[in-house]
């Protein structure tokens, strides 16, 4: 992994961390609406901030995409991982973020409504860990029905097999870095199911949590297949549950 950036400041309020694979068509486009959307919302635009693109392993033009945006805004940092790893690419840009608060994003999503409605949660009521649920009654889920099925059985799995509570593990996700790293640190599954052990970890470690609805309206299909995950998916939940119910005790 290799960092890059302009921005070499350490006084940074806020980490915008969001992981980028094979994104050529929306890169540019995302980050310049995000940019612009965060200067213009009242509530985030006296904030300093970096945006961090978690690049891994992509096969099209999007890293070279990503290292012009660096030389473009200021704020935009650019991180490398050699293997297409979601997970991994996650994991590094939370270790590597230097703001007081880290915000886990996507870049088909980059919703600032998230940020500021979640920085609130963590800052006028103390919550430790912010989770934006798709599976609310209150959210808005305008993904395919398969794709929300999906969610619902992998929750359904960790509720069975590891004992969560919540209702979606997978996506936005606002937290204090300097309370949370430890979670980060504890966690030992990369791919597609970092995210979903770094919530459920968090619960069991008794961090104060809240989750609150989300409007998800993706720019773009998934870059990597749904069936295709599976295996990788079915694979990382028996070695959860293994560390997390056997091992941990």
């Amino acid at each position: 992994m290799s960092p890059s950036g302009t921005n070499t400041s350490t006084d940074v309020e806020l980490s915008i961390v969001i992981p980028i694979y094979n994104e050529e068509v929306i890169l540019e486009e995302s980050v310049v609406d995000l940019i612009g959307r965060i200067d213009d919302d009242p509530r985030l635009s006296k904030r300093s901030y970096e945006l961090l693109l978690s690049e891994n392993g992509s096969t099209d033009a999007t890293r070279q995409i990503a290292e012009q945006l660096v030389e473009r805004y200021e704020p935009v940092r650019l991180l490398q991982t050699g293997e297409p790893n979601y997970g991994l690419a996650l994991r590094r840009g939370i270790q590597q973020a230097r703001g007081e608060i880290v915000l886990c994003d996507e870049i088909d999503l980059c919703d600032t409504d998230f940020h500021a409605r979640a920085l609130r949660k963590i800052e006028d009521e103390g919550f430790d860990l912010v989770v934006g649920s798709k599976a609310l009654d209150s959210s808005m889920d305008h993904r395919p029905r398969y794709r929300r099925l999906a969610t619902k059985v992998l929750n359904g799995l960790f509720r069975i097999s590891l004992g969560f509570h919540g209702t979606d593990t997978h996506g936005l996700k606002a937290f204090r870095r300097d309370r949370l790293l430890e979670v980060v640190d504890a966690c030992v599954v990369n791919q597609d199911l970092f995210a979903s052990e770094f919530v459920i970890r968090a619960e069991r470690m008794d961090f104060r949590m809240t989750e609150i609805p989300v409007r998800i309206a993706e720019k773009r299909r998934p870059s990597v297949h749904l069936f295709r995950r599976v295996p990788h998916v079915l694979k990382n939940l028996g070695r959860l549950v293994w560390v997390i119910r056997i091992a941990d005790r």
